[in-house]
């Protein structure tokens, strides 16, 4: 539905040649299929690394924050007792 209309060109005779019979001919690839079927795949599954990375990355940024919050209060709460 969605491919390319490829315009009609007129048939060109070839010239055929001898092909000895222990070799096949290579099939062509066609137009309309990729050639490596998994690169959407791959760029998914990379993109969906970096982004899990980022992720945990900020998960760690916030406890430490959350750490040092912690050691600032119970600091600020040692200091207050003693007085």
């Amino acid at each position: 539905m969605f491919r390319p209309k490829l315009p009609d060109t007129p048939h060109v005779p070839s010239i055929t040649t001898h092909i000895p019979q222990n070799h096949a001919p290579v099939p062509a690839h066609s137009a309309g299929r990729p050639i490596v079927p998994f690169v959407g795949v791959g760029v998914g599954a990379v993109v969906v690394g970096v982004v899990l990375t980022a992720l945990l990355a900020a998960v760690a940024v916030s406890a430490i924050s959350v750490a040092i919050a912690a050691v600032v209060l119970r600091s600020l709460v040692t200091n207050a007792n003693r007085r």
